[in-house]
């Protein structure tokens, strides 16, 4: 499989090296950044999720990236597109886009100009009709960025995953169209 890289204006997303977890870990494993995710992950949650980035990307070609700063080549987190796969999910199978970003990464729009160019890549390379987007009630500034991104939320859709408790158990969905993308409505 040939290594995946897609640059913005600011950003690369790109596959992941061996060097990029510890730095990615040190970066997003904080009280702060897995507010919303479960809290933050020992070395056996670390190893664990590692695996399942690796192996998301063996099965669909396609995962969570690496995201780099284009200046500095400094790692500021994740975001990419998986096939979505939580236990219980009403949305099993769709392209799922997602990110995670150092705490000091956050309020200078890298989220944004990353997931724009995940969903771009996956309506025009990875041929998806619809990507959703997930998150819990109270994570505010996740499903603050959904909207921003033209996505719509999805109530019928909302499920509990089964693997966490309140406040992380109540999922709620936003979803976008390929169309509705194509017609800017992320802009």
């Amino acid at each position: 499989m040939a290594e995946f890289r897609l640059e913005t204006e600011r950003l690369v997303m790109r596959d992941w090296r061996e060097e990029d977890w510890p730095r990615f870990f040190v970066g997003t494993n904080t009280p702060a950044v897995m507010r919303w995710l479960g809290g933050t992950l020992d070395d056996e949650g670390q190893m664990r999720q590692r695996e399942r980035v690796e192996a998301c990307r063996e099965r669909n070609g396609f995962c969570f990236w690496a995201v780099e700063r284009r200046d500095d080549g400094e790692l500021l987190g994740f975001c990419g597109l998986k096939r979505a796969d939580a236990p219980g999910s009403t949305v099993t199978g769709e392209f799922e886009v997602g990110w995670r970003f150092r705490e000091d990464a956050w309020g200078q729009g890298y989220a944004k100009e990353a997931a724009v160019a995940a969903i771009s890549a996956g309506f025009e390379r990875f041929g998806a009709d619809e990507i959703v987007a997930l998150t819990v009630a109270g994570n505010s500034p996740s499903w603050g960025l959904m909207e921003r991104l033209g996505m719509t939320r999805r109530p019928e859709l909302d499920y509990a995953d089964a693997r966490y408790d309140p406040p992380w158990r109540d999922t709620i969905v936003y979803s976008i169209a390929a169309e509705d993308w194509r017609a800017g409505e992320h802009v």
